[in-house]
């Protein structure tokens, strides 16, 4: 049995959002593949994700500094606390699928908020003389991204999103990257249930070999 991180970030309901379509019938296709697999959701927005603020950054500065853990203020130890522990629940699962928009060229900021709890150094990854080592690699872990866009942006210069996930992915060791890419429906409106359509496809595609 392995354990899945659907991990979105919408403001949209599913009916009014085509990635969150998307992966709605990805996850309904995994299931039948993989019936045993654990799904775990993480809504970016509505999940209350712990950003780094000034008490998270004390915190660490007080913990490099060679201070015990139990020696920071209460609010630091539940902050980081709460960091650690989306940290330790990403390395621990097995594959991961991120659900996101394009917004101004990237991700919205909640998403990034989360990527900031998950890319945490001695969590999953360390610095060594000879420089950062993701410690999630080696594991056989995968990631898919399902993105959807109104422009046609991605493969360009213009493109922030997938280019970065698939980046950040690899700093921490996940090699296994694919991604399902819905754009140009709104640069195209007359051609938007075609695009859907086609990610419709490559969904069920990518939930087989998932």
């Amino acid at each position: 049995m392995k354990t899945v991180l659907f991990i979105t970030c919408n403001l949209k309901p599913k009916e009014k959002s085509r990635s969150l379509t998307v992966a709605d019938e990805f996850l309904k296709k995994y299931a039948e593949f993989n019936p045993d697999d654990r799904i775990e959701f993480i809504d970016t927005y509505r999940d209350h994700i712990q950003r780094f603020d000034e008490d998270v950054l004390s915190g660490m500065e007080k913990l490099h500094g060679g201070m015990a853990f139990a020696s920071l203020t209460q609010t630091e130890q539940i902050k980081l606390g709460k960091i650690w522990a989306s940290a330790d629940k990403f390395a621990a699962a097995d594959k991961y699928v991120f659900v996101t928009p394009m917004w101004n060229l990237s991700f919205p900021a909640e998403l990034k908020m989360y990527l900031d709890t998950i890319c945490v150094v001695g969590k999953t990854f360390i610095y060594t003389e000879k420089g950062p080592v993701g410690l999630l690699v080696g594991k056989g872990k995968k990631c898919l991204s399902i993105h959807s866009s109104g422009g046609f942006h991605y493969g360009t210069p213009f493109d922030f999103s997938v280019p970065y996930l698939k980046t950040l992915m690899k700093f921490m060791g996940v090699d296994n990257f694919s991604s399902i890419v819905i754009e140009g429906v709104d640069a195209l409106p007359d051609r938007a249930e075609e695009f859907v359509a086609h990610a419709f496809e490559r969904a069920k595609v990518e939930a087989a070999v998932f």
